[in-house]
């Protein structure tokens, strides 16, 4: 028993390890410098306090930000006086606060500042108080001060979606070459992991592999529903459920491949409608075990006839709208069967999805070049 206590405080306390690795929100306090003092004698003007900028770079986390500046704060610096052989006082320096790329910048109350997405995008968020001048009484004014918080919604092609155990982290390991922790048992995966999938022509796409959601996912049961958020920003979802079904431990009621398809649409639904509309592949995994086969061609029978299916259902487990999956693909990630086949697959609906958008920004502009040019008579030579 002793020993039993004993391991089961060391899985605890490598599992919150485990959870500090990762940092998906930091909040900051922030303050624009305060503008120098203006010299009314000769009316001289203070220089302008700095600002503080926050500027997505390459190769920086928040786990990073974090443990340089344990203080979280930021501060710019303070404009000069005016002085008599300096009428013109120097501005306060600016501060720079540099992140990864996909951050989301929020304000205390809510208020969103800006959106990093690219490389190089910056955002102000505490502006420099102005300098001392005849508007203010030649008084340097003080720089905005506040708090704000850096939300990370990871950026990925692929995000990876399925409950715990049915094997997202053997698959990604398959598929590129990410190691992530796998182990026979349930929510091995306790903060995300993204791998690159590299083809012979060197094109990259990356991977997503999220903690596996449980039922009640949406109002923050279990670990998934911490990052269900990082699902908005992939490209195409990839489903992965185990053919046998999922049951998250001998107290709770086991569910089918079907139920646990449902499930994880009704998940992402009531966390936000949109995740459901997304590109969508489901891989039905451990198809090396016994009565697979047997299982999937039921299964194929079932997603055709969902709404006939699922008629006597509970309501509560139903979701207002179906995810349509573009492909369904039997694999056995441990074994590597079919592993090639749902590269190529994710590779081809990325490339198509992508090739719509064009078409439909390019038909927008070709709409708003008519609109614009409605009154001009064009020859098309």
């Amino acid at each position: 028993m002793v020993h039993l206590c004993s391991a089961l405080n060391g899985q605890r306390h490598l599992r919150s390890i485990s959870r500090r690795k990762f940092i998906d929100s930091l909040r900051l306090y922030v303050k624009g410098g305060t503008g120098g003092m203006g010299y009314p004698k000769f009316g001289g003007v203070g220089g302008k306090g700095g600002d503080v900028y926050v500027q997505a770079k390459p190769d920086i986390s928040l786990k990073l930000i974090s443990r340089s500046n344990p203080f979280k704060r930021f501060t710019a610096g303070v404009g000069s006086n005016s002085q008599p052989h300096r009428i013109l006082g120097q501005p306060g320096s600016d501060v720079t606060v540099e992140c990864p790329t996909g951050i989301t910048i929020y304000t205390d109350q809510g208020h969103a500042l800006g959106t990093l997405d690219a490389e190089g995008d910056k955002v102000l968020v505490a502006r420099g108080g102005r300098g001392g001048c005849p508007e203010n009484q030649f008084f340097g004014q003080k720089g905005q001060c506040h708090s704000i918080t850096l939300d990370l919604k990871l950026i990925a092609d692929v995000g990876l979606v399925g409950f715990p155990n049915a094997g997202k982290s053997t698959l990604l390991n398959a598929l590129s070459k990410a190691r992530p922790k796998i182990a026979s048992y349930p929510f091995t995966t306790l903060c995300p992991e993204i791998g690159i999938i590299i083809y012979d022509d060197f094109r990259q796409i990356s991977v997503a592999d999220l903690p596996g959601l449980i039922e009640g996912a949406h109002v923050n049961i279990g670990l998934g529903y911490k990052f269900l958020k990082h699902v908005e920003r992939t490209k195409t979802l990839l489903f992965v459920v185990d053919i046998n079904g999922f049951q998250l431990s001998p107290m709770t009621k086991p569910r089918s491949v079907m139920e646990t398809i449902v499930l994880l649409n009704k998940e992402l639904e009531l966390y936000r409608e949109e995740l459901v509309d997304k590109p969508a592949i489901l891989a039905v995994n451990k198809m090396d075990t016994t009565d697979a086969e047997k299982l999937f061609p039921k299964l194929i029978q079932d997603l055709k006839n969902i709404k006939d299916v699922v008629k006597s259902w509970p309501s509560e487990y139903l979701p207002n709208k179906f995810i349509q999956f573009d492909d369904i693909i039997p694999i056995a990630a441990k074994t590597g069967q079919s592993v090639h086949t749902v590269q190529k697959r994710l590779r081809q609906l990325i490339d198509y999805y992508d090739d719509i958008k064009s078409e439909d920004t390019e038909r927008d502009i070709a709409n708003l070049d008519v609109l614009t040019r409605k009154h001009v008579d064009w020859k098309v030579v």
